[in-house]
């Protein structure tokens, strides 16, 4: 059965971010992601997961100057000896937290930019992420995200994350599938997720329009969480909502439906 992890961003935020891990384990939550560990100590992070029983699940590539609005650098060839750096850093955190996933934010790309240099870079890219992951056992990831949200994201549907696969020639490439993002660029998302599911190494959620909790939009959760159990999905779910009021108070969707681990 599926397993429920606390995006800590996005979770628990009234609170410092150390302090989300307890708060997650209470709510009852078995493991956390979160975008970024890079501002924080290593042994800190490894600390507070053993001391609440945590596995970390997830947790990104370094995607740039964030606050600066960056999203990724993948696809910038200016950028690879950077992005090389951040691949070396990623693994030196996932190896001390133990986390065996990393996703990569490929970017948004620069006006003007021509799409097939985009992604020429951004399949080189891949492909030695890929490769440097898969020797200490961790997969990488990489995720449609909606143009909503994020104006000008060069990769922003599924079929589109299923052809960069299949350029990079990787089998440590797969995609994590954001319900969120998905419902608004493509829907379809029940057979979305089954037709790619030998790919779909990490599924997120939140609900449509408002990226709040399950239950406040237009998506049928109930019916896809039993639908990821019955076509045999066996990953996380990683709870990346904004809750509508507190976090505590968002969770009664999670009491509903609660997993066999």
């Amino acid at each position: 059965m599926p397993q429920f992890a606390a995006n800590l961003t996005m979770l628990f935020n009234e609170l410092p971010f150390t302090d989300r891990f307890a708060a997650a384990k209470a709510a009852g939550f078995s493991g956390v992601e979160y975008l970024f560990p890079y501002d924080y100590d290593k042994a800190q992070l490894r600390e507070e997961l053993a001391r609440c029983d945590l596995t970390q699940v997830l947790h990104n590539l370094p995607a740039g100057n964030w606050a600066g609005g960056e999203r990724g650098i993948a696809i910038l060839r200016d950028r690879v000896d950077e992005f090389r750096d951040g691949v070396a850093r990623a693994i030196d955190y996932a190896k001390a937290l133990d986390c065996r996933q990393l996703n990569c934010l490929v970017g948004i790309a620069p006006a003007g930019a021509d799409a097939a240099d985009l992604n020429e870079t951004l399949v080189s890219n891949l492909r030695y992420a890929a490769g440097r992951l898969s020797e200490h056992g961790i997969k990488l990831l990489v995720e449609p995200i909606n143009t909503l949200d994020i104006p000008g994201f060069f990769l922003n549907r599924t079929e589109q994350a299923v052809q960069l696969i299949s350029e990079v020639r990787s089998p440590n490439l797969y995609i994590q599938y954001d319900i969120y993002h998905m419902q608004i660029m493509e829907g379809d998302l029940a057979r979305t997720m089954q037709k790619h599911l030998d790919r779909i190494a990490h599924v997120q959620l939140a609900d449509n329009p408002g990226r709040h909790e399950p239950g406040t939009g237009e998506i049928n959760y109930s019916y896809l969480f039993k639908h990821l159990d019955s076509i045999g999905y066996r990953g996380w779910v990683g709870c990346e909502y904004k809750p509508r009021t507190s976090t505590v108070e968002s969770l009664g969707w999670h009491a509903a439906h609660t997993f066999e681990t």
